[in-house]
C-alpha cells in the first residue's frame, strides 16, 4: 500500500475548499490537492493494483485487489475529469448516474467503483 503524501488536516481543507460554495472557482492548487487527497483515500480502502483511476491532470491510482497488470496499459482503467471525481467522491453524484451521463469512460471488465464511493460526504 503507497504511503499517504497529504495529510487528513490539509486534504479535508482542501476537500471543503473545492466542494464548498465556491467550487470550481477555487484556485486550482486546491482542487488538484482535494482529487489527490480522494484518490490516495480510495487506494487506502480498496488496495491492490487491478484497476488504475485516472483523473487528469492531476493524478491516477492503482487500487481494487485483484489480477496485477505490469507492462503498458492496465487492463481495467477509469478515467473522469476533476469536477465529476469530486462528485463522485464525496457522493453528490452516483456511480450510475455518471455511467448514465457518460462522465465516466471505464474499460475492462473489474473497470467500477460501484459499492466503493462515497469516500466521503460532501459539505453541499
Amino acid at each position: 500500500m503507497a504511503k499517504r503524501r497529504i495529510s487528513d488536516t490539509e486534504g479535508r481543507a482542501a476537500l471543503a475548499e473545492a466542494t464548498g460554495p465556491a467550487g470550481t472557482d477555487a484556485p486550482r492548487t486546491v482542487r488538484a490537492m482535494a482529487v489527490r487527497f480522494l484518490l490516495e483515500e480510495l487506494a487506502e480502502r480498496a488496495p491492490g493494483n487491478s484497476v488504475e483511476v485516472r483523473v487528469p491532470p492531476f493524478g491516477a491510482v492503482q487500487c481494487v485487489p485483484g489480477p496485477r497488470h505490469t507492462r503498458g496499459t492496465p487492463a481495467n482503467v477509469i478515467e473522469t475529469d476533476p469536477d465529476t471525481w469530486l462528485a463522485l467522491a464525496t457522493g453528490s453524484l452516483s456511480w450510475e448516474e455518471a455511467v448514465a451521463a457518460a462522465r465516466i469512460n471505464a474499460s475492462g471488465s473489474r473497470a467500477t467503483l460501484d459499492g466503493l464511493l462515497p469516500l466521503m460526504r460532501s459539505a453541499r
